[in-house]
């Protein structure tokens, strides 16, 4: 009885603290140091589909993307900015919510679609070309609208200047 109170008991404590500490890092939600900007998917018969974004276009913010969020409501989403258009490989890394990747050429247009990514999975998603835009809605969110590769992106910048498919 002596060797368990001395060791499985404070191994076992141990474990609980770290189970307990790793819970209080999961974000509930969309990090709110991050730019906000509304967002329309416009489909090729006309539809458009409005969306908040949280705009992650520094290094830090494409990095951490939505890891540990485990809550996200179904007209939000988080736009990953590249700059210059370039093939981009994406992965699921820490990210508990099961999501869609539309990957967007730099003239707004979605080049195409990776449905229902699995969650935590390090498993490279691959854009398949260039692009300049990555936007992650929640898992579902493009086959329930009827969003699809060719489909535009159109995005209100700051002071509502139009983004990547204006005049497109």
């Amino acid at each position: 009885m002596t060797t368990i109170r001395r060791y499985v008991l404070p191994g076992l404590l141990m474990l609980a603290l770290l189970a307990a500490l790793h819970t209080m890092t999961l974000a509930d939600e969309l990090p709110d140091n991050l730019p906000v900007r509304p967002l329309s998917v416009v489909t090729q018969d006309g539809t458009i589909h409005r969306f908040t974004v949280r705009l992650a276009d520094t290094h830090e913010s494409r990095r951490r993307g939505l890891m540990f969020v485990t809550r996200m409501a179904p007209h939000e989403g988080m736009l990953f900015d590249f700059g210059n258009p370039r093939p981009v490989s994406m992965w699921m890394r820490n990210t508990p919510l099961s999501l869609d990747m539309l990957f967007v050429e730099a003239d707004g247009r979605i080049l195409r679609i990776e449905q229902s990514t699995k969650p935590l999975s390090e498993r490279l998603i691959h854009s398949g070309g260039n692009v300049r835009w990555v936007l992650e809605l929640l898992a579902g969110t493009s086959a329930r609208l009827g969003i699809a590769a060719g489909d535009r992106l159109e995005l209100a910048e700051a002071g509502g200047d139009a983004g990547p498919a204006d005049g497109a």
